[in-house]
């Protein structure tokens, strides 16, 4: 049989819906990129100044060829594959990652209390990473696959539910509760969008806080602390409240237009921790103030709109599912860590997009961004995508 018959062809997408480059170039989702290049960029001025400048200098450099990696991955992610190639390996690259998952558990090297890397020799694997994307393609491969008029029921939901379960299971065991926490909302979301009955998610929501107790009893006390500490963090200024407190200060000493690029008494002077990865977002309101993270946050209001259109543009359920996962990918880890940062949520460990310091992040997101692309690029509806 030709490749082509099947509908699934290695790079191109079969004689009747090809696009050669020019209208693949011309189709490309501009506006989207350039947002983007936007966010990176200011994270680079916010991160040369929390890393001190001159002194980590080599961290900021990091992140810039990161950045660059990213952007090419983005870019070939969207250009490059066909329109059925990821609707075709969704399942295969969820099953990797998932095995990656389960070795990391009994090979992972340990780093801070936490075993999430698997050592390759020239670099470092965070397995929970490549599970973001691959959860994201096997929901929407799935519920693609099992269309059905209506609501989805209880039977419906088994296979779904488990797909995000197990990733899940293997990440709390790792520890990582802020990846876990992402993981469960962005598979959450996507089975909400693909059609779930109202009944079944108030019966879920209901079954959700009736097994609380249950959750908290299995955190580990660390963890347990930090839930503790988001109520009262000056019951241990010194200890487990100590980030906290020191992230409020920097903060609200920013005022309307802050304290001046490289100007942060708590970020220059080694008050406030983790100021270049969970807590960049501090160093961006100390030094520039309530207008500076009005700033930030317009950007990403302004992305997650484009995403949406973009979403409203997809031709079938595979594409609007695969928008929606990584939208929701890149807002929750937009609310997680600010709300962690002001302390409306607790401290667990989630970088703020595009700006924290990380390259496993960084890739991750601009993967999952150019899937967003490719569903742009190939996009029917409105003749062009925009």
């Amino acid at each position: 049989m030709n490749p082509s018959d099947t509908g699934y062809s290695w790079l191109s997408l079969g004689s009747s819906s090809a696009l050669g480059w020019t209208e693949r170039l011309r189709r490309f989702p501009w506006t989207l990129l350039l947002l983007l290049l936007l966010l990176i960029c200011f994270g680079f001025g916010v991160l040369y100044s929390a890393v001190g400048g001159e002194n980590n200098l080599w961290l900021f450099w990091r992140q810039v060829m990161q950045s660059g990696l990213g952007l090419g991955l983005m870019i070939s992610v969207a250009l490059v594959a066909g329109e059925k190639l990821f609707r075709r390996f969704a399942y295969v690259f969820y099953s990797l990652s998932l095995l990656l998952l389960s070795l990391t558990m009994f090979l992972g090297s340990v780093g801070m209390g936490a075993r999430r890397w698997l050592e390759l020799g020239f670099f470092r694997l965070q397995t929970s990473e490549l599970m973001k994307v691959a959860l994201i393609l096997a929901l929407a491969r799935y519920f693609h696959d099992h269309a059905k008029a209506g609501t989805l029921g209880w039977r419906d939901l088994g296979v779904p539910f488990a797909m995000i379960l197990f990733p899940v299971a293997f990440i709390i065991k790792q520890p990582d509760l802020g990846t876990a926490v992402l993981l469960g909302g962005v598979g959450i979301s996507m089975i909400v969008v693909a059609g779930i009955s109202w009944k079944v998610l108030l019966i879920l929501v209901i079954g959700f806080g009736a097994s609380l107790p249950l959750a908290w009893n299995g955190l580990h006390s660390y963890q347990k602390q930090r839930i503790i500490t988001l109520f009262s963090p000056e019951r241990d200024p010194l200890g487990s409240g100590y980030h906290i407190i020191q992230s409020k200060i920097a903060v609200g000493s920013g005022g309307i237009t802050g304290k001046g690029f490289m100007a942060g008494s708590q970020s220059q002077l080694d008050f406030l921790p983790e100021r270049h990865t969970d807590f960049i977002f501090s160093v961006l309101a100390e030094e520039w103030g309530f207008l500076g993270c009005l700033t930030l946050l317009a950007l990403y209001i302004l992305l997650i709109i484009r995403c949406l259109m973009i979403a409203e543009m997809a031709n079938d359920r595979f594409g609007l599912l695969i928008v929606v996962g990584a939208t929701m990918l890149f807002a929750i880890q937009v609310v997680v860590n600010v709300g962690m940062v002001v302390g409306l949520l607790p401290v667990v460990g989630v970088p703020l997009p595009l700006i924290s310091y990380g390259g496993s992040s960084m890739v991750t997101l601009m993967i999952a961004m150019g899937l967003l692309a490719h569903v742009s690029l190939y996009s029917r509806q409105h003749g062009r995508s925009v």
